[in-house]
């Protein structure tokens, strides 16, 4: 939202009020209360003057610091909030002298300067950024200066914070338009607009910049950015009402601002082994009965295609009846014996809801009778057509009707649904009533988190902590605590591909740590040769899933090709899972994404700053998807040797790549010095990750250590790998639990001696195979130059 008429005046019809300085301080044991009129005080007589904005300042956790400001604090407090951390042990260190106050949290600091009412933040010496003179302002656009008569929805808090020389912005949620976010106005507000708009399922108010420090905006509704669009050297954010509360989030990179940031709105669970699988829908206005369920099925398995999950769209239930929760009878009679039939076959089963009860369903009356649902505030229930028609919204702030809710889902899990798909939650009224007395306008981006809380605990109540996993396409902040997500509704070409990754890029800078999207796309029908290159980037992504609208994405309906293209990059996911599931687990432990945008992993390079087409999976392997018929990469190589993991080839660093790829190939590169765990399976991704697995070392670095380590499926580490690489030497650490597990040297011959362990093969590769007897080792190869 704009409110300047260029560099000097306001825009006509608002009225804009700025602290002019520090009129006094109150400091207590770990908050500073400040008080700054938005008129100089020169005389006794100006203190009868207002506007005054009160600030509090305070640290919730080490490395964090949050400012509050007030226009009126007397405001009722209406709910929701988003969930904070508070760190009760944090130490804070407040200074004031003559000039300055100085709040300390880590190596994290404000320094307000009191005569002219400038904040600047500092990770020790280093600038980060400040709210400058006429930064913060309290806005009103009524013309009657007289605040008794100014309506609530004409006022706003705004802060400005500056951008220095070259400072770039990212997150704020998945969006689909250029992943560096300056000059873009950006409103946090849920919508269901597909991957091509500037609107947005997932509004994530919280943006960092490639200085070193995120800004997290502390308000459900609607958040106003102009992210150097506005003023070309400052992030602007507004909201209306009274008060504005933000953090501002230090870290030593981009990676622990990253971590702080999840620290304090909540951790990525560790999603189950097998949501990492091939995920295989009905697609969703399609016709299907369990005949053509199992057509799918069946021609997987003839083709050797590894499928561990089949979803059931929305068609699973009766036309016009979503939801009811009910299988269609018409063309499901049997559907408990279906999925026993289905799971025998070794797969997971998900079936697809939303949040609405249509006026058809025979649960509308139930929850109309006993206020399940949301209201107008003449006490009717809210509804509309869009969507389906005559439909109720279910409200999940009433204890009820979340048991409610939450009953009709544990029936199909004892039905044998393993998983729910949950789409919508975007397109939440805000002239309506909850009832805990919720803010509507707070309600719209929040409804999505306790819609999806409900399902992701109801999944955990029923299956058990570690089985927990949704398809969600909303959210918002503390929404990555129920993975997983994907990237909505994207047409079938080479374009929205290109978008869809955007989104996801921007997504897991902003706290997500998983992330999916339709392969081939949701719209129409992707030709044959944007399916094969959609299925290489879909399937080295987190989670992988294929799925239409209006036609289905078998392989074989493509060209025998397709399927070849599907074999091939199912099975080298589940080679790779060993190595993927302890990111997955560093992800919900740490926060840092699986899917990374270049410059979360490669700060310091400048070349990295604009990538959008390319990621990192994990910290070794770089990702660059193919966007073209012709078949070319476009790519970049950050500094040092890299391998491409398929075809072994080497490439110096510091360069652009550009080659041609066939369907069975993709710029899949492994830096230099890494350690990639692969496993010994490749028809799921679920399995013992410690039976015989391999380390696959490359370009190992003379006198630098380098560490992996293999988790299990609940995520406890059974295999930690140490390597060290010396003039004539290379020694190996590890500590596991039985099994065998073999270290593989890319590229190293000349073995002279193996102190440890067995030299199985020498070669092209060298590959040291320990057993149960040592897997607790100390080893040391020597090899001439």
């Amino acid at each position: 939202m704009k409110f300047s008429n260029g560099c000097w005046l306001d825009k006509p019809g608002y009225q804009i009020f700025s602290p002019q300085e520090v009129y006094s301080t109150k400091i207590e044991e770990d908050v500073v209360t400040l008080y700054a009129p938005c008129n100089k005080i020169n005389q006794r007589g100006d203190t009868l003057k207002g506007p005054v904005i009160t600030y509090k300042i305070s640290s919730p956790m080490e490395n964090v610091i949050r400012v509050r400001a007030y226009h009126f604090m007397g405001q009722r407090k209406k709910s929701p909030n988003f969930e904070i951390y508070k760190d009760e042990k944090v130490n804070s260190l407040i200074e004031e002298n003559e000039k300055n106050i100085i709040f300390k949290s880590g190596d994290l600091k404000a320094v307000i300067d009191k005569d002219v009412f400038q904040m600047s933040f500092y990770r020790g010496d280093k600038k980060l950024t400040s709210s400058m003179p006429r930064g913060l302002s309290y806005v009103n656009t009524a013309e009657e200066r007289v605040f008794m008569k100014v309506p609530e929805e004409g006022v706003f808090m705004k802060e400005e914070l500056q951008l220095s020389v070259g400072e770039l912005v990212y997150g704020l949620g998945e969006r689909f338009t250029p992943l560096v976010k300056n000059g873009q106005s950006i409103d946090i507000w849920n919508e269901d607009g597909g991957t091509s708009t500037e609107q947005s399922y997932k509004n994530i108010p919280f943006y960092m910049t490639n200085k070193g420090y995120g800004v997290f905006v502390n308000h459900p509704e609607r958040v106003s950015f102009e992210v150097g669009s506005e003023k070309v050297t400052k992030v602007q954010f507004s909201v209306p009402g009274e008060y504005l509360d933000y953090f501002i989030i230090g870290g030593e990179s981009m990676k622990e601002v990253v971590e702080n940031y999840t620290t304090l709105t909540g951790k990525p669970a560790l999603p189950p082994a097998w949501s990492f699988g091939l995920w295989l829908t009905t697609s969703f206005t399609t016709n299907y009965d369990e005949e053509t369920v199992n057509s799918f099925v069946d021609g997987m398995a003839d083709r050797d295609l590894p499928l561990r999950v089949f979803h059931f769209d929305c068609f699973w239930m009766k036309d016009f009846n979503w939801c009811n929760f009910e299988w269609d009878s018409r063309v499901f009679p049997d559907p408990k014996g279906m999925l026993t039939r289905l799971k025998k076959k070794g797969l997971k089963i998900c079936v697809w809801i939303n949040p609405y009860i249509a006026q058809e369903s025979k649960l509308f009356n139930e929850g109309m009778e006993h206020g399940y649902f949301i209201k107008k505030p003449n006490g009717d229930v809210w509804q509309w057509d869009l969507w389906q028609p005559a439909m109720g919204i279910v409200d999940f702030t009433n204890p009820d009707a979340c048991k409610w809710y939450s009953d009709k889902l544990k029936e199909l899990i004892d039905m044998g649904v393993d998983c729910f798909k949950t789409d919508f939650g975007e397109r939440i009224p805000t002239e309506v009533e909850y009832f805990d007395g919720s803010d509507p306008y707070k309600m719209h981006n929040y409804y999505t988190q306790i819609y999806n809380k409900v399902v992701f605990e109801t999944l955990k109540e029923n299956l058990g902590d570690d089985e927990a996993a949704v398809f969600a396409r909303s959210a918002t902040v503390g929404g990555q605590k129920f993975p997983v997500h994907w990237g909505g509704d994207c047409e079938a070409n080479y374009e929205s591909m290109a978008e869809s990754l955007r989104g996801g890029l921007s997504l897991c800078m902003s706290g997500f740590g998983f992330w999916s999207h339709d392969i081939g796309g949701f719209e129409s029908t992707a030709t044959a040769d944007v399916y094969k290159r959609w299925v290489a980037f879909g399937l080295l992504s987190s989670h992988s899933r294929l799925h239409g609208s209006s036609s289905y994405r078998v392989p074989w309906l493509y060209d025998e090709e397709a399927c070849d293209v599907v074999r091939f990059f199912t099975k080298l996911k589940c080679r790779i899972m060993p190595y993927l599931y302890n990111i997955a687990n560093d992800a919900s432990k740490r926060g840092i994404p699986a899917m990374r945008a270049m410059m979360l992993e490669f700060q310091d390079d400048l070349a990295c700053n604009y990538l959008d087409k390319q990621y990192m999976l994990g910290d070794s392997i770089l990702v660059a998807p193919i966007f073209n018929e012709e078949g070319e990469a476009n790519y970049y190589l950050p500094e040092g040797m890299w391998t491409n993991f398929i075809s072994g080839k080497k490439y110096k660093g510091g360069r652009w790549i550009r080659e041609r790829h066939d369907y069975l190939s993709v710029p899949m590169m492994v830096k230099e010095n890494s350690l990639i765990a692969v496993g010994n399976e490749n028809s799921k991704p679920d399995y013992n990750y410690r039976d015989n697995v391999s380390i696959f070392a490359y370009e190992l670095k003379e006198n630098k250590k380098t560490t992996t380590s293999v988790v299990d499926m609940k995520g406890n580490k059974v295999l930690e790998v140490e390597v060290t690489k010396n003039e004539k030497s290379i020694i190996i650490e590890s500590i596991g639990t039985e099994g065998e597990w073999s270290l593989v040297l890319k590229k190293l011959s000349n073995i002279e001696n193996v102190d440890n362990g067995v030299l199985i093969h020498q070669g092209e590769d060298t590959i040291i195979k320990f057993t149960d007897g040592n897997c607790k080792c100390n080893c040391k190869i020597e090899f001439s130059m």
